[in-house]
């Protein structure tokens, strides 16, 4: 058995990139095999985990537009310690592919397709969403058996968060009647201001149950990684960020015993 999670907010710099990569090489620390599929134009997941962007020959843009087998997109992460992690990398032509498939029948549901292909492969398959709301991560909120939600806990943490909600109902109403939320992680947390606890307890108060008890802490580790191509956890294993990943990738497992 596997399963699907959209990693998505359309809110930016909220650490959504960032916990795509990090948690998908903890999971494969931990021994599972995890497939990161890098929906975002940017490409950030694939640079950040070491792929040069000039050197990637199919991408989520080809099995989206030209109907790649996906199989020919996937690439094995190169450093042995997560060699179970492997990614479809993007590419900056994704920017364009909202307005390519505009009139595609069934077009909401084609990364679903193309993630049926390959994902009995795997025990998690994460979707790293761009920081919007259009037609790219509506099918990857139609692919996926459930979404989790980075807050950054800053003032602005929850705007937005009711245009998220209100879009992944209606991905239940009419797409994806079974999808639903993994959980809302907090990101970027520092304990020293009053202010990032003010976001956890506002946080809590709202979703409850739904918020990950693994919160992800303020560090610069984490924010050096990616210039060297690595998660945090091959870059800096003893740092909270490290830590913190790991014990999200824990608590993950935790809660889906039967994969």
């Amino acid at each position: 058995m596997s399963k699907v999670i959209a990693i998505a907010n359309q809110k930016g710099g909220v650490g959504k990139t960032t916990t795509a990569i990090n948690l998908a090489a903890s999971l494969a620390i931990l021994e599972k095999n995890v497939l990161l599929v890098d929906a975002d134009p940017q490409a950030n997941a694939t640079s950040g985990l070491g792929f040069d962007l000039q050197e990637v020959g199919t991408s989520i843009y080809e099995c989206l537009i030209d109907h790649a087998n996906p199989k020919d997109a996937i690439i094995q992460c190169k450093d042995p310690e997560i060699s179970r992690l492997h990614l479809i990398p993007s590419h900056i032509d994704l920017v364009g592919a909202e307005i390519e498939i505009i009139n595609v029948p069934q077009r909401e549901f084609l990364m679903k397709e193309i993630i049926g292909q390959v994902k009995d492969e795997y025990d998690y398959v994460l979707i790293d969403c761009a920081p919007s709301l259009g037609l790219i991560t509506t099918n990857a909120l139609a692919a996926a058996d459930s979404v989790m939600i980075p807050v950054q806990c800053e003032f602005f943490a929850l705007e937005g968060l009711g245009k998220l909600l209100n879009t992944i109902r209606l991905i239940q109403s009419n797409l994806n009647p079974s999808l639903e939320i993994e959980g809302f992680v907090l990101t970027m947390y520092d304990s020293r201001t009053s202010l990032s606890k003010l976001v956890v307890e506002e946080v809590s108060r709202h979703f409850q149950q739904l918020v990950m008890k693994s919160v992800i802490q303020r560090n610069t580790k984490i924010g050096e990684a990616p210039s060297y191509g690595k998660p945090v956890i091959l870059y800096e294993a003893k740092s909270p960020g490290a830590i913190n990943y790991m014990n999200l990738a824990s608590e993950l497992i935790q809660k889906n015993p039967s994969i």
